[in-house]
């Protein structure tokens, strides 16, 4: 059974984060994957929207793909329904990411177990806002 990592891994892990990709980033205001990314940009880490059809979101030019991005990725934020993330979770393992977060009220323990063996760093089920917010704000 999957267990999400302590506090103290955590906060460790995201003291190190520079650049997020958020799979899912709607460019609509009213949305959660925007208030989090815009909450986090403000925090000072680099915003990668990862959205197809879409060409920007809060001033970062958008990729439909994961794969699609040039550099490296630390963190990859999941804003998709539980049965897309093992896609994401395959594609984050391709691209070399140090971490994978899935956020509140998503949940696929396969797909968080198999990046866990990848080496990825991985949070479920938790909003990656109020998490950074609560241990690092």
């Amino acid at each position: 059974m999957f267990r999400n990592p302590t506090d103290a891994e955590v906060r460790d892990f995201l003291s190190g984060v520079k650049r997020i990709a958020v799979v899912g980033l709607s460019p609509k205001q009213d949305r959660p994957s925007f208030r989090v990314s815009y909450y986090l940009q403000a925090e000072g880490f680099t915003i990668v929207p990862v959205r197809p059809g879409v060409n920007d979101v809060l001033g970062e030019i958008a990729y439909p793909t994961l794969d699609d991005i040039p550099g490296d990725i630390d963190l990859v934020d999941v804003f998709r329904r539980a049965e897309e993330v093992g896609a994401v979770v395959d594609a984050a393992i391709a691209k070399g990411a140090r971490g994978i977060w899935i956020q509140s009220g998503i949940i696929n323990e396969e797909a968080a177990e198999r990046a866990r063996d990848a080496g990825l760093f991985v949070v479920m089920d938790r909003c990656l806002m109020v998490e950074h917010a609560r241990l690092l704000g």
